[in-house]
């Protein structure tokens, strides 16, 4: 005979500060590994949103990004030329010559500034990002000083905002319109003509990397082989997406620290859990007595104890899955390769929280057992004797 899950629910109701309390601390528990694991989710997903298969990176060889590497506009007309190298709508190969640097933007959260890359691009390199879309206003004209901000700058940064005015070099620059690239990198840079930017730079003949486009998968590994092999180049060639799966790694070290705290938090919590039932036991020795007399068994009383547990964990794990919602969605930054802020946001799946619940349970397994045995091993007259 087993004893009804109804007595177990009817028991954390009437203990109810002490169940309050444990499944807080176990709330709190699931809530930072949730937060962590969101945050590391969204840098992930910003990052293979951004990378396109047939897209291949050209810079100088031992650059590792596109911030430190040199191109010069010679190499780059014996670049686009290449076999493999897919046409455009106009005819022309879809290769493009580009220059990055960094421009330091302030809001409200970063009075001092942060670094935001900004890009030179020609209209093919636009016509590649197939993903990237004007949400707002108009692209930039070549030979203009005019700018597109992407959907994140925009909304973190007023003055780049459709309509503002920025300071690249010696020129200002107007922001025209605003672009979404659906959670990409693109949407944390501000692109402007390739032209203008370089010469704004004082960077007309020697520029950051290239980007060309293949015609198929297949080509796009034969052509990274054709240029790294190159003499006339010497450059070096990556697969775009190959490139941003590079900076996931930024997302190891946090991703670390959180589970290590997690981890500490959990040791407590789960102690937490074990005090309770402790205590729950050391109160309701005769009500364990009583219920041995009814003809319940060790094992039934074993179990009832158990599931106990694993239901107060159960409860602080659901607890921390609300407490962590509200950041799905949230916008945060990271720094990125090129020196610059990646920003992207939290990113909470239906996966983490089953995590998040199943790492609950865990805790209450570990903080239940225990007291479990000490309830089943309790002897029917010395229970009834206790106060």
């Amino acid at each position: 005979m087993t004893i009804p899950i109804a007595y177990n629910l009817r028991n954390l109701v009437v203990r109810k500060t002490t169940t309050i309390m444990t499944a807080l601390g176990i709330a709190l528990t699931v809530a930072v590994l949730l937060a962590v694991l969101a945050l590391v989710n969204g840098l992930r997903a910003t990052l293979s949103a951004s990378g396109d298969p047939l897209h291949v990176i050209v810079m100088r060889k031992g650059s590792t990004s596109e911030l430190v590497s040199n191109f010069i506009r010679a190499q780059f007309q014996d670049l686009k030329f290449k076999p493999g190298i897919a046409t455009g709508r106009d005819g022309q190969p879809l290769a493009s010559l580009e220059v990055v640097t960094v421009l330091n933007l302030a809001n409200v959260d970063n009075p001092n500034g942060v670094n935001v890359l900004v890009r030179g691009l020609s209209p093919a390199g636009i016509e590649m990002r197939h993903t990237t879309k004007l949400t707002a206003g108009r692209w930039f004209d070549t030979g203009r000083k005019e700018l597109v901000a992407g959907a994140s700058v925009a909304k973190r940064f007023p003055e780049a905002r459709l309509g503002g005015k920025l300071r690249i070099g010696r020129g200002e620059w107007n922001v025209v319109g605003v672009m979404d690239s659906g959670r990409g990198a693109q949407d944390s840079e501000i692109w402007g003509d390739v032209n203008q930017v370089s010469a704004e730079l004082e960077r007309v003949e020697v520029l950051s990397s290239a980007l060309v486009e293949a015609t198929d998968a297949v080509t796009a590994k034969a052509l990274i082989n054709s240029i790294e092999n190159d003499q006339r180049l010497g450059m070096m060639a990556v697969s775009e997406k190959e490139y941003y799966d590079q900076q996931t790694a930024q997302g190891a070290p946090i991703e670390f620290v959180g589970i290590f705290v997690s981890i500490i938090m959990a040791i407590g919590s789960s102690f937490a859990a074990m005090n309770t039932m402790y205590a729950a036991v050391a109160r309701r020795a005769r009500e364990i007595g009583t219920l041995r007399v009814l003809g319940f068994s060790r094992g039934s009383i074993l179990t009832s104890f158990f599931l106990e547990s694993v239901l107060l964990a159960g409860l602080g794990g659901l607890l921390g899955c609300l407490l962590v919602m509200p950041l799905n969605g949230l916008t945060t930054a990271v720094g990125s390769a090129n020196f610059s802020e990646l920003a992207f946001d939290f990113h909470v799946t239906p996966g983490i929280v089953l995590t998040g619940v199943a790492f609950a349970v865990v805790l209450g397994v570990l903080g239940g057992l225990l007291p479990a045995r000490m309830a089943s091993k309790k002897e029917i007259l010395s229970a009834l004797r206790e106060v």
